[in-house]
């Protein structure tokens, strides 16, 4: 039993958003609200300026396991998780094997079962993801996939991504489709822009976005099937996101935390942490993605979370992988730069957009909690790390708020 005193609620939707109440949790559940509980059987939580929202969904997570558990493991990638707030990570198809059927997906629910974080897998679009045939799509989402993608592979076949849109509509299921034209992004591993030029690094122009991206509305809009480009990082691509946002509603969109908070000036240092995929872009490009964060266009942000040993990292800039870990550091680099409350929205919109079950405060319902301190400024260092990679993008940079912790599955997990 637990009871949280004194919590500021922040959540758009309750009637409850903004006032401060107690919380009873019994058995995982939300037992009670109220201005003032006393249960002497009860562990108090208490903090000063706690706040607490539904928990929150990271819709673009890659662990190790299986097949690179040297990189990072689920169990260590669950601490990663809670340690930022998440009750809820979305699992990229980025290990070996790849699910791509029923048996894939139902290993990582069954090795993910009844942990304090819920493990959502995500099975590939195509066999093998080599873009040539479809995986075993339906029977994926019956076992519980609750998106398919290529993970970071663009879909060149046009009429495979027709084809995929089109049957998955059938059962509501969710295409992603990775927005890069790879003819023009060539070998490129940077953006193109005059920090990069005059580093001399092997660059891409953003219209190996806006081309990819231009294409999949235009299947999305003939086919009406669920569409979700992640990852965009540029300021055209989300000009064509709301336009065709404003007629129709089968395609959402995600952004990545470094996108909205990094520019390529950090290049400079030939840090390879700074080595994303899509890529750093210029300073001029992402104060323009920040100001489509109120507008409704970006529908969530994401960590992106990449963890990377140091042999794929600590090498020359153009040997190192791409990836940089995120999980961590999240919350406090966005809500550096907005509001708490769009902070949260933007941290708990996956829920809707992946057809999930949105969690409510109220008693009687289950308890899927995040608790955070808003106001809090510190600079990112190794320290808050908890991931077994390393490979953060954010050590040295400023940070605003705190995760206290988070309640999930009849668990719960503190960071102090």
């Amino acid at each position: 039993m637990i009871l949280l005193k004194n919590v500021i609620i922040v959540d758009a939707s309750s009637p409850l958003n903004g006032k401060k109440r107690d919380l009873l949790i019994k058995n995982g559940k939300i037992e009670k609200i109220d201005d003032s509980i006393s249960n002497k059987d009860a562990k108090i939580i208490e903090r000063d300026n706690m706040h607490v929202s539904i928990g929150w969904i990271d819709t673009s997570v890659s662990l190790g396991e299986p097949g690179y558990e040297e990189r990072q493991t689920i169990q260590n990638g669950i601490k990663a998780a809670a340690a930022g707030g998440f009750t809820n990570i979305m699992l990229n198809p980025n290990n070996q094997p790849n699910p791509q059927d029923q048996s894939g997906i139902k290993y990582i629910k069954n090795v993910t079962a009844q942990q304090a974080v819920t493990i959502l897998p995500i099975g590939s679009f195509t066999l093998d993801q080599k873009g040539e045939h479809l995986a075993e799509l339906f029977d994926m989402q019956q076992a519980g996939a609750v998106s398919f993608y290529d993970y970071k592979k663009e879909i060149t076949n046009a009429n495979l991504l027709k084809v995929g849109l089109q049957y998955t509509s059938s059962f509501q299921g969710v295409v992603q489709s990775f927005p890069q034209n790879k003819d023009i992004a060539g070998k490129g591993m940077v953006n193109e822009d005059v920090t990069t030029t005059n580093l001399g690094l092997k660059s891409m122009p953003s219209l190996a976005e806006e081309l990819q991206i231009a294409r999949d509305l235009r299947i999305a809009s003939y086919t009406k099937g669920r569409l979700h480009i992640p990852t965009v990082s540029t300021n055209e691509g989300l000009k064509l996101i709301k336009k065709y946002k404003e007629t129709a509603h089968n395609v959402s969109c995600s952004v990545s935390i470094h996108h909205l908070v990094l520019s390529s000036n950090e290049l400079e240092s030939f840090d390879a942490n700074f080595k994303v995929q899509p890529p750093l872009r210029d300073e001029k490009e992402v104060k323009q993605l920040q100001k489509f964060i109120n507008t409704g266009v970006i529908d969530v942000v994401t960590s992106d979370h990449t963890p990377l040993t140091i042999e794929h990292k600590d090498l020359e800039f153009d040997r190192a992988s791409a990836g940089t870990i995120g999980l961590e550091s999240s919350f406090g680099a966005l809500n550096n730069i907005i509001d708490t409350q769009k902070t949260v929205e933007l941290l708990t919109n996956g829920y809707e957009v992946f057809n999930q079950k949105r969690p409510v405060i109220e008693e009687g319902q289950l308890a899927n909690l995040t608790l955070f301190e808003p106001e809090t400024t510190y600079t990112f260092e190794k320290k808050h790390i908890v991931s077994t990679s390393k490979n953060s993008a954010f050590i040295g940079k400023s940070m605003k708020g705190r995760v206290i912790g988070i309640v999930n599955n009849k668990k719960a997990i503190w960071n102090e």
